[in-house]
């Protein structure tokens, strides 16, 4: 699809405004193609339009993505309702992007944002401090990785 490419081109140019027109057309072109809707979701995201955004989001992953674009979709997702206000709704779409891909830290990440604005402030913290001890590349952070590891889900304990 040479029009999704240059959409795609666009956005990545930071022309996000002439992506979001072009994939509109596009999306009434094919309105049941996963990833005209994933990246149409993008396009919105990107300009802020994160209410905009959402029911693309939902539609591209009901009607299914490989896995790279269904990470992004279910990220985009879960990051739009945060950004929205609606956290259980993010807790929901974060948690079977996590339970579909569990290695992947960037959803991971966006869950823990998510813990925090429910308050489950811990639970937020031990995904945080667990990701960081297994991803850092920092000689420092990585000099203490056990003892980071073995307190992450012990912040509430004393000795």
């Amino acid at each position: 699809m040479v029009k999704l490419e240059e959409a795609i081109q666009l956005r990545s140019e930071g022309e996000f405004e002439k992506s979001n027109v072009l994939l509109s057309k596009l999306v009434l072109e094919c309105p049941e193609d996963a990833l005209v809707n994933y990246q149409y979701a993008w396009s919105f995201d990107v300009l802020g339009l994160e209410a905009d955004a959402v029911p693309y989001y939902e539609k591209a992953i009901q009607l299914g993505l490989d896995d790279t674009n269904a990470i992004g979709a279910f990220i985009g997702l879960g990051s739009s309702y945060r950004a929205l206000g609606k956290y259980e709704k993010s807790q929901t779409v974060l948690e079977k992007g996590i339970e579909n891909f569990p290695e992947n830290n960037a959803m991971k990440t966006f869950y823990a944002m998510t813990l925090y604005n429910v308050g489950e402030h811990r639970a937020a913290m031990e995904i945080l401090l667990t990701s960081l001890a297994y991803t850092t590349n920092d000689s420092e952070i990585l000099s203490y990785k056990r003892a980071i590891e073995f307190y992450a889900d012990k912040l509430d304990k004393t000795w």
